[in-house]
């Protein structure tokens, strides 16, 4: 897969990324179907397949369990090879989501991440939204997420949003949104709109519809028509179904 510019951050990322919240949490999820979380042996031939097929991005967060350990001990002497997209502002507590969105919680948090990561930057860190995004999103969790890039600690900022004056906020004052765009979801397209216009990222979620969609490549070409749409993230464990969106996604940006 050839690379793409996520905005004017200046990094090239794969049009798709592996989410991976399949790698540490089981619980609280909305697939529709169960699955137990992999083994060790199993990831790191997952990760292997990947970027062997040109995926070199990677969505994680504090909220997904122990999947942060796990891609720390499994990147390991391999850091340079992914961009990595982190976030801060949700932790999975006995079962179920507790948010903070104070900025010296984010300072912690950032702190703990790098460790479990096992790196000393993160590329992309986005706010993790609990759909409050005006009154998360405010002037000092801002000053700190552009205080986190001005010491390089980041490479990037932005937050992961559920509304269109959220994602909005979050372009104009930061550089990358992770945005909800389907089609059979397209309220937030204003958002889209806005990134094409002005050159900032646009990373989509939930475009498979947490799993419910099956028609893979319509769902692709869908996120994929509109220019603001720099890549988009998907979570698998399976190694036939990483192949099977790789493939799809490829078609898709051949046509």
């Amino acid at each position: 897969m050839d690379r793409r510019r996520l905005g004017d951050t200046g990094i090239g990322i794969s049009p798709l990324g592996l989410g991976t919240v399949k790698f540490g949490r089981n619980t609280g999820v909305k697939y529709p179907q169960g699955f137990e979380i992999p083994d060790e042996a199993a990831l790191a031939d997952l990760l292997t397949l990947a970027k062997d097929l040109g995926i070199n991005m990677l969505d994680t967060a504090p909220a997904y369990g122990t999947s942060e350990e796990r891609l720390g001990h499994l990147l390991k002497g391999r850091r340079e090879d992914w961009v990595i997209v982190g976030k801060a502002g949700e932790e999975f507590e006995d079962g179920k989501s507790v948010y903070n969105f104070n900025p010296e919680y984010f300072e912690m948090s950032l702190e703990r991440s790098l460790k479990r990561l096992n790196t000393d930057y993160i590329d992309v860190l986005m706010v993790h939204s609990d759909g409050n995004d005006v009154e998360n999103l405010s002037d000092d969790l801002i000053a700190k997420m552009q205080d986190f890039k001005a010491r390089g600690l980041v490479r990037a900022i932005g937050a992961s949003t559920k509304t269109v004056v959220g994602g909005l906020r979050a372009l104009e004052t930061m550089d990358v949104v992770m945005a909800c765009y389907n089609a059979d979801y397209t309220d937030e397209k204003p958002v889209l709109d806005y990134a094409a216009e002005h050159n900032k990222g646009v990373l989509l979620k939930k475009v498979l519809g947490s799993g419910h969609n099956t028609d893979v490549e319509a769902a692709f070409r869908f996120a994929f028509v509109h220019p603001g749409t720099s890549g988009i993230i998907v979570g698998t464990i399976n190694p036939v179904h990483l192949r099977t969106n790789i493939e799809a996604i490829n078609r898709v940006l051949a046509a």
